[in-house]
């Protein structure tokens, strides 16, 4: 195992990284105001236009985790930083909803890898009793973002304007390649992953392992529930405090700083907790969370005004926040090293499917009811509820096949 100092460098790095390709995807959410008058969009097209990322990113999950087991993360990771550089600065350059869309899709594949092989990296260079809270200090980037975008959206895009801040992203990106090329070296092997990927080899490949756990689709379901709550208040809340609740664009900044806040918290909170709590018992805590979501979603919708809205959206995040690092650390925890980028690939192909349909299908929705986001808010319920079924009813014990593989090499190797 590679020294603690060199381990918080690296995950510095990777919370780096991360945090520039959560700029993007949450900036994008206060240009489209500013970018739908410019282009003449409908609501069903700013939908498609919000989803188009996450179609490309869906698509990339699988083979990204793949390719980082099968040729390395480090190699994954770069691939990824510099794809997405070009396609963020190119956004800036788009002229009509048929060039964004295409641009926006093929930043997506390009950022694609890059969760899957730094959830691998964090799984060859920490111990498994640190992995919870590495993956919150890496997540809680997305919160840290959220905190700090509605404001310095609303000074950027009031001043230079959308195009030129998605080009200094762009630029932004080539020099966290470049700190990746340069500091990143992960351990290449394991003993842990050694053994796991000589057992996994005996069997049909390292797929049709992960597709036969029953946890795997669990996840699969959990990822997609609660990223589609996730990015369907991200994706439309601004809008829908512009358009239904009478606010501007320097107001709208402020107000959402404070939710940025309990985001963050939930995520640090969570991954301390996870990794104190026994086996067995994240999957009740998960259910307990995504059941107060639900809860505190009506309550969201059918708030009187808006500072009440905004003291429901705040404790809402918690909540999503600890689900969304639950979900990770079970991957990181409970599966062989191996083929931990494999399996966040797999399971997190739900969270960017949900990334892709639910801002596109609330778009679609508003229109239908004339610009009325109650519908919307039901169907954001409706997957907290399904969510908690997705949690509750994952069983480690119950066809697990890599653990199997696992130690029936361990045996043959005795």
């Amino acid at each position: 195992m590679i020294s603690k100092r060199t381990r918080n460098w690296i995950l510095a790095l990777l919370f780096l990284g991360w945090s520039l390709g959560n700029l993007d995807r949450y900036i994008m959410n206060y240009a489209v105001l500013s970018i739908t008058e410019d282009l003449h969009l409908s609501a069903s097209s700013t939908g498609l236009l919000l989803s188009s990322f996450f179609a490309g990113y869906a698509i990339m999950q699988m083979p990204g985790g793949w390719l980082a087991d099968r040729f390395g993360p480090r190699k994954v990771l770069l691939a990824a930083v510099i794809l997405w550089s070009i396609f963020t600065g190119l956004t800036g350059a788009a002229w009509s909803l048929a060039s964004m869309v295409m641009i926006r899709f093929l930043f997506g594949i390009g950022e694609g890898g890059f969760q899957p092989a730094s959830s691998k990296i964090i799984s060859l260079t920490f111990p498994k009793a640190e992995r919870a809270r590495a993956m919150s200090v890496m997540l809680s980037s997305g919160g840290i973002i959220a905190l700090i975008i509605p404001i310095a959206s609303a000074g950027l895009l009031t001043t230079i304007g959308w195009r030129t801040t998605f080009v200094i992203m762009g630029a932004s990106g080539v020099i966290i390649a470049a700190l990746y090329w340069f500091f990143i070296k992960p351990p290449k092997s394991s003993s842990e992953g050694s053994i796991t990927q000589t057992a996994v080899s005996g069997q049909k490949g390292i797929f049709s392992s992960l597709l036969k756990t029953p946890m795997v689709w669990n996840l699969v379901v959990a990822y997609f529930c609660i990223y589609a709550v996730n990015w369907g208040l991200a994706a439309w809340i601004p809008t829908y405090l512009v358009k239904t609740r009478g606010l501007d664009l320097v107001s709208l900044g402020w107000v959402q700083t404070i939710p940025g806040i309990t985001m963050l918290a939930g995520i640090y909170l969570g991954g301390y907790i996870l990794d104190k709590l026994p086996k067995g018992r994240e999957r009740l805590a998960g259910g307990f969370a995504c059941a107060c979501i639900g809860i505190l979603l009506y309550l969201m919708f059918t708030a009187s005004n808006v500072p009440t809205f905004i003291t429901y959206q705040t404790i809402v995040n918690l909540f999503i926040a600890f689900v969304m690092t639950l979900l990770p650390a079970i991957v990181l925890k409970q599966l062989p090293t191996s083929v931990t980028g494999t399996a966040m690939g797999i399971a997190n192909t739900g969270g960017q499917l949900a990334g892709f349909i639910t801002p596109m299908a609330i778009g679609f929705i508003v229109d239908a009811f004339n610009g009325s986001f109650y519908a919307a808010f039901w169907m954001l319920i409706g997957f907290s509820i399904v969510c908690i079924g997705a949690l509750l009813t994952i069983n480690n014990k119950k066809g697990d096949l890599l653990k199997q593989n696992e130690e029936e090499a361990l045996a043959l190797e005795a």
